[in-house]
């Protein structure tokens, strides 16, 4: 039983970071119905601010988060604004791969700025230990854990009580009409991009503390996984991205924790098959039926 709250808590910590990267994913389709594969790629230029403002300027781990969730939100709305939005009009499969080229494109950069080798990212938090009978807790976890809720219950906040907030739901369910009564979309569509991108520059820095090392293609797998917890949820719900980030980090470690680290990662892409099969919308997700 102990081995078991221990896989739980560790799974917790992991599914924080899935659920800050899927929440970026859910807003964007939410909003404007594009999956962006190439959020993983912000994640992993978040872990490098992160890894650059410790490592070489000296700051503290919050301040790094802070300065990595502004460098990404900036990075996230130049990616819109110069690859996503000329193709607004354009077909699903073009704007597709739009964003697979955005991702490799980021990809190579970042190879050719830092190098393809993995890097140890700095010890910007002490870590301390505490033993509650055979479970063991860090303040690694702790912080991943708090930081998340706190990011979470901010994101929840902005967009049920804010004048944007309203704007992006508004938009989410008829752009057209959000139009015509004198809403922005483009500046709903550009906010978006801040809030998602700058949630996964906060991720790449707690994944950068929790795993203790980083590289060019570190946004790829949780990438996908993330993308995962967000069809799990059901993509374009905020909560779905949230339950589906967590589930996946759970399965994920009791996977491997018990015998199957191997296959770890093929088990989360069968969630994805089983769940597109059996409830393509969702946990929370509804099934919209489409006249023709």
């Amino acid at each position: 039983m102990d081995n078991l709250v221990q896989q739980l808590i560790n799974g917790i910590s992991l599914g924080s970071i899935y659920a800050l990267i899927a929440l970026g994913y859910t807003m964007v389709y939410g909003v404007i119905k594009l999956i962006n594969f190439a959020h993983g790629e912000i994640y992993m230029v978040g872990a490098y601010v992160g890894y650059g403002l410790i490592q070489r300027v000296g700051l503290g781990l919050f301040p790094a988060i802070l300065i990595s969730m502004l460098f990404c939100a900036i990075l996230g709305v130049v990616i819109e604004k110069v690859a996503y939005k000329p193709l607004r009009g354009a077909t699903r499969v073009a704007t597709l791969i739009t964003a697979i080229g955005v991702s490799y494109l980021l990809q190579n950069v970042m190879i050719y700025i830092m190098g393809p080798e993995v890097k140890a990212f700095p010890t910007a938090l002490k870590v301390q230990n505490w033993t509650f009978g055979g479970v063991t807790i860090n303040s690694q976890q702790i912080v991943i854990f708090l930081t998340t809720v706190v990011l979470m219950v901010g994101l929840q906040l902005i967009v049920k009580y804010t004048k944007m907030g309203k704007a992006m739901r508004a938009v989410s369910t008829d752009p057209e009409a959000a139009q015509l009564m004198g809403i922005n979309v483009d500046n709903v569509i550009s906010f978006t991009f801040v809030l998602g991108s700058s949630l996964a520059g906060a991720a790449g820095v707690l994944v950068g503390i929790y795993y203790n090392s980083i590289s060019p293609l570190m946004g790829v797998t949780p990438g996908l996984k993330a993308f995962v917890a967000a069809v799990f949820g059901g993509i374009g719900i905020i909560p779905g991205a949230l339950v589906g980030g967590y589930a996946i980090g759970i399965i994920e470690t009791l996977v491997s924790a018990y015998g199957g680290s191997m296959f770890k990662d093929a088990v989360v892409y069968l969630i994805l098959i089983i769940i597109l099969i059996v409830k393509p919308s969702g946990i929370f997700g509804k099934n919209i039926k489409e006249k023709v």
